[in-house]
């Protein structure tokens, strides 16, 4: 009988030190991504993306605008707003980084959404955009789930909708998602972007990249 209920008699070969996984997973992502093709600052960012999904060829899809860091940092630092499609993605973003103790809001759980999806005749997921126009101004927005959500945000826009800072893009599936992410990319309405060509994204993929884009402003100092 195991006397320790907590230590297991299998010993299996596996890497148990964290510092060690830590620095053998960004080390694989830079020899098998090719990230030397890009800026130092943006560069940080893909590396997490793809961390976060384990795919390292999708650093041939992703496409960002030319002042996406730039903008983030001044949103992010000036304390505006981070608004997520779901709870998914707001869950995956770590708080505690924030530089300036920053706001996450999700509106898709709201009592309003179903009245108003029913209304527009659309997803939850994009009546729940409607209801960010208090404070989306200047925000960052973080799309990991819903096309819908990014295809009516631009939508919202074309319509004198405030804009946002930047637009984080990863919407996922088989339908509009990479039709929305092209939209994005096409015009993305005067806001920064950062997207992932084609059906690939989801929650982690989008949170990373926030995360990734809050520790880029302390790399940045350095």
């Amino acid at each position: 009988m195991n006397e320790n209920p907590l230590k297991s008699k299998v010993n299996l070969a596996y890497e148990k030190n964290p510092a060690a996984i830590y620095s053998k997973s960004f080390q694989t992502v830079k020899n098998e991504a090719s990230l030397e093709r890009f800026d130092n600052l943006i560069r940080p960012i893909i590396t997490r993306i793809i961390h976060s999904c384990g795919m390292t060829e999708i650093a041939d899809r992703i496409a960002f605008s030319k002042k996406f860091i730039t903008k983030g940092h001044e949103s992010l630092s000036s304390g505006n707003n981070i608004i997520c499609d779901c709870e998914m993605v707001s869950s995956g973003i770590m708080r505690k980084i924030l530089p300036a103790k920053n706001k996450v809001k999700v509106t898709l759980n709201c009592s309003d959404v179903p009245g108003i999806a029913k209304s527009i005749g659309n997803t939850r997921s994009a009546a729940a955009v409607e209801l960010w126009e208090p404070f989306i101004e200047n925000s960052i927005v973080v799309i990991g789930n819903a096309p819908t959500a990014l295809f009516h945000l631009l939508e919202l826009l074309d319509d004198g909708f405030p804009k946002p800072a930047c637009i984080l893009g990863f919407p996922v599936g088989f339908v509009g998602a990479a039709e929305s992410k092209a939209e994005l990319i096409n015009d993305s309405r005067n806001c920064e972007y950062i997207t992932l060509r084609g059906r690939k994204g989801g929650s982690a993929m989008a949170a990373a990249a926030l995360n990734a884009l809050v520790l880029s402003i302390e790399e940045k100092k350095l």
